[in-house]
């Protein structure tokens, strides 16, 4: 990969980075240990229920949020070495396509595909016709 495009990866990485702690500090969450902030939510009696339903969405927003800025970080750590534009389970080149639409992508598609769990019913690779052939 040459310089230009890896500097232009780099440039957009960071800039993502920096969104990701923006959208972390405006929710109260801290970008460097994931913990709450001085978050408030109503305690009162009529309103608790739905003060736990504020700050469970709240938690699973900054979950997915720190996700990628784990990401993120992994990735420029990458950049960095000549690890970046690499499977990091085989080794073999990710495209320099797929890098420009997802740049912290630590495995090509089919690979991170194949990683995925299996649905409910597909764990055997048959679909549910030869699941049910095979039955009886």
């Amino acid at each position: 990969m040459d310089q230009a495009t890896l500097d232009r990866l780099r440039d957009r990485l960071e800039q993502e980075r920096k969104d990701l702690v923006v959208q972390l500090e405006d929710i109260g969450i801290s970008p460097e240990t994931g913990a709450p902030k001085d978050v408030a939510f109503d305690h009162g009696f009529a309103d608790s229920g739905q003060a736990t339903a504020e700050k469970a969405r709240l938690l699973s927003v900054a979950e997915a949020l720190l996700e990628t800025l784990h990401e993120v970080d992994a990735a420029l750590k990458r950049i960095g070495s000549d690890r970046f534009g690499k499977c990091e389970s085989c080794g073999a080149d990710i495209p320099a396509e797929r890098l420009e639409a997802i740049a912290a992508q630590a495995a090509p598609a089919p690979r991170r595909e194949l990683r995925q769990e299996p649905r409910q019913g597909q764990a055997s690779g048959q679909g549910p016709a030869r699941r049910e052939a095979n039955r009886g």
